[in-house]
């Protein structure tokens, strides 16, 4: 388990990123692997905060970033990246610390904006905060999430943001970011989604999912939570 002060160093090494790649234009292969962040203080309220830098990681949060740090601690990576939010920043840090990595900030891997359900219940959120992301999953991008975004922004952010990724000649990054963020690409992005994992495997904190392709010829599905997805 990674100490306090490793973890501290870790946060000390971050990058920020922007957006503007590092090196010329990149194509191949990757397995891109997706971390959802650790329990933060949001979680712990039960209440939808999808402000920027919002909320740290509760002590249990902190747990689970050094815990998965150790669970995918035989995981070829070659880079670390996390979003805006100080909450995959914290989880990113044992693995960034394990791996002597720096983490790099793609701000287009925040969470999904919650715009008038900001601060409302999550408990709620599959009737509120999420009924366009739904859609989006089913690949009706067209639906907004009301004082928000709609489909079409938030897949040309996340797919710019991996675009990114590979420019930096990351081939298999980690990225940290969120359970929205994550569940949404992926259902929407690969040729072979399961829905029914949204209801039957929900990505809990610190859960992962891997596709491989790329963005020039899409993504399969590869891994959900430790399980294959074939």
């Amino acid at each position: 388990m990674a100490t306090i002060a490793a973890i501290v160093a870790a946060i000390s090494m971050i990058v920020v990123g922007g957006g503007t790649a590092v090196a010329a234009p990149q194509t191949g292969e990757m397995f891109l692997t997706f971390v959802r962040h650790g329990e933060s203080a949001g979680n712990a309220s039960g209440l939808v905060d999808s402000s920027v830098p919002g909320p740290h990681l509760t002590a249990k949060g902190q747990a689970q970033a050094a815990a998965v740090a150790q669970l995918l601690a035989d995981r070829k990576f070659d880079g670390v990246y996390a979003s805006t939010m100080i909450r995959t920043q914290e989880t990113a840090a044992p693995t960034s610390a394990l791996r002597h990595l720096p983490v790099v900030v793609e701000p287009g891997v925040r969470e999904i904006e919650a715009g008038d359900y900001e601060g409302t219940p999550e408990k709620d959120a599959l009737a509120t905060y999420f009924q366009a992301p739904l859609q989006w999953m089913q690949r009706n991008f067209a639906p907004r999430i009301p004082g928000s975004i709609d489909g079409y922004e938030f897949m040309n952010r996340m797919n710019a943001a991996i675009k990114d990724i590979q420019n930096r000649g990351s081939k298999r990054p980690v990225v940290f970011s969120h359970g929205g963020a994550i569940m949404v690409w992926v259902m929407a992005a690969v040729s072979n989604p399961n829905l029914g994992l949204m209801k039957s495997d929900p990505l809990n904190n610190t859960g992962h999912v891997v596709v491989k392709g790329s963005p020039e010829k899409g993504w399969k599905l590869i891994e959900w939570d430790g399980k294959s997805a074939a």
